[in-house]
């Protein structure tokens, strides 16, 4: 069952993922907030991710639209991670509670993903489309190797 669960986990987060694409690092300075230097991490991240399937200019807007929706899915992830880990030790019960909120979030927000994606898909050219499937399978299947 907890195999089921992780391949779950792995593939409902994958799409929900994309805000987090690469693992682009940005250096912070001391006076930055932690805040904005998230926000700075989702957006170099989204920005690799927008590198990485070639979007044109053309694209621009559905890009501007899933890019909206990844920073919003990112958003509602930080805070349910930050109350998960403001609660501290937990017993049984509210720890499977508190872990079916982040599933059920990623869950809504891979939904919230999908229309966006498909649109921008759907304006995508044949090289960029099987660059994209390309992308997104190998992501799913790094994530499921892993124990």
């Amino acid at each position: 069952m907890r195999c089921s669960i992780g391949l779950f986990t792995h593939s409902a987060a994958f799409v929900i993922a994309a805000a987090f694409f690469c693992a682009v690092a940005i250096l912070g300075s001391p006076a930055v907030s932690k805040a904005d230097d998230e926000a700075g991490r989702i957006d170099a991240r989204i920005k690799a991710f927008h590198s990485k399937l070639g979007i044109t200019q053309a694209q621009e807007d559905q890009w501007n639209k899933l890019a909206q929706v990844m920073r919003q899915n990112a958003t509602t992830m930080q805070a349910l991670i930050k109350a998960r880990k403001a609660k501290g030790a937990m017993n049984a019960v509210d720890d499977l509670k508190s872990y079916s909120e982040i599933l059920d979030a990623q869950a809504a927000g891979l939904k919230n993903f999908i229309p966006p994606f498909e649109d921008l898909y759907a304006a995508m050219s044949d090289q960029q489309k099987k660059n994209a499937d390309e992308i997104f399978t190998k992501f799913v299947q790094k994530k499921g190797k892993k124990k």
